[in-house]
């Protein structure tokens, strides 16, 4: 299904979509963000600071809850998520490529129920990039594109004063059919002016990792390299490099005591971060990554190497958030190309 949507009956299509809660992206305490859409709609943006990966997986959920009365069996309640319709607006082509990776991780042998409960319900309507929205994106170099429509159920493509509006899956179609009538048929020309675009988009200029499909094989030959903890000497550990990006998806869990007489509490499952000094801290006191080093090794590899190793595609969709937001510049990009060097 491919149509035309002016400008103007964006807020249409919104109103339309009466079975979600509609978010998109807004400027809000100096940064790019996804809120709920209270008001007209901006898809001018750059790209938002965080992706919108929390929809399903996120930072904090109760597994269940536990009670231990005297004299009594412990009682368990299990607390499955409310998982509410959305429909997240203006998602950008690598964030999209980051759900079927993140679909990956959570049903690789076990289907997790929390994520998958949530997963279901968010359609996601992207917008095509028709230049680099920020300084550090490298999406061509890690196989996505910024017209990609991996992971998306629509995608928009900004033509001026309309969009170029094509569902992607199922879910797409039924976004775009609850507003039919807020929807115009595309033109020849106007077919014809998103092929330019999109290849315009592909054509321009990015950042490049230099040698993407043979980076799995030299980070491995470089894994003693002390190179990685001259790479890492500027690292705070502060973890904004994988809060940030739309693949991390480590996690810890938690019993949370809320009271002892009688016990009560809840197992909860929280955001971790490989990047964290006692994120590999074993119960003995060994800490296998205890140097900065170490740790940047393990998410750079995660990314270029683990990853492909085993599902066949880097995990990294190269959004540059990592880079564009580090407060102390360290950068992705110059990392894996360097390793990547002295292997060579």
């Amino acid at each position: 299904m491919e149509k035309i949507l002016d400008k103007k009956r964006l807020g249409d299509w919104v109103d339309a979509l009466a079975d979600y809660e509609v978010l998109a992206p807004a400027w809000e305490e100096d940064a790019w963000g996804y809120q709920p859409v209270n008001g007209p709609i901006r898809l001018d943006h750059p790209n938002t600071k965080q992706s919108p990966k929390r929809l399903a997986f996120p930072q904090r959920e109760v597994f269940f809850t536990f009670e231990q009365i005297k004299g009594e069996a412990p009682r368990l309640t299990q607390t499955l998520p409310e998982a509410p319709r959305h429909a997240v607006f203006g998602v950008r082509p690598c964030d999209g490529r980051g759900v079927p990776r993140m679909d990956q991780v959570f049903n690789d042998y076990v289907e997790d129920v929390y994520y998958n409960t949530r997963r279901k319900n968010v359609a996601y309507v992207g917008l095509a990039c028709n230049k680099p929205p920020n300084a550090n994106c490298f999406c061509l170099s890690v196989g996505g594109s910024p017209v990609s429509t991996d992971g998306l159920d629509v995608q928009m493509t900004d033509l001026g004063d309309r969009y170029f509006v094509k569902a992607v899956t199922e879910t797409g179609k039924a976004l775009m059919t609850a507003a039919a009538g807020v929807f115009a048929e595309p033109s020849a020309a106007d077919k014809k002016q998103l092929k330019d675009m999109h290849a315009a988009a592909v054509a321009y200029p990015q950042r490049a990792v230099n040698d993407p499909d043979g980076a799995p094989a030299k980070l491995k030959a470089n894994f003693k390299s002390p190179l990685w903890d001259e790479l890492a000497r500027a690292c705070i550990g502060c973890g904004i490099c994988t809060f940030l990006c739309p693949t991390c998806h480590c996690f810890d869990i938690n019993d949370e005591v809320q009271s002892k007489a009688p016990l009560k509490g809840q197992r909860v499952r929280t955001w971790d971060n490989c990047q964290f000094p006692d994120f590999t801290m074993h119960s003995s006191g060994h800490n296998p990554r205890e140097g900065t080093g170490a740790r940047l090794r393990q998410r750079v590899s995660h990314k270029f190497q683990y990853f492909h190793e085993n599902f066949g595609m880097h995990q990294c969709t190269g959004c540059g958030r990592c880079i564009t937001e580090c407060p102390v510049g360290i950068d992705i990009i110059h990392v894996v190309n360097k390793v990547a060097a002295n292997a060579a």
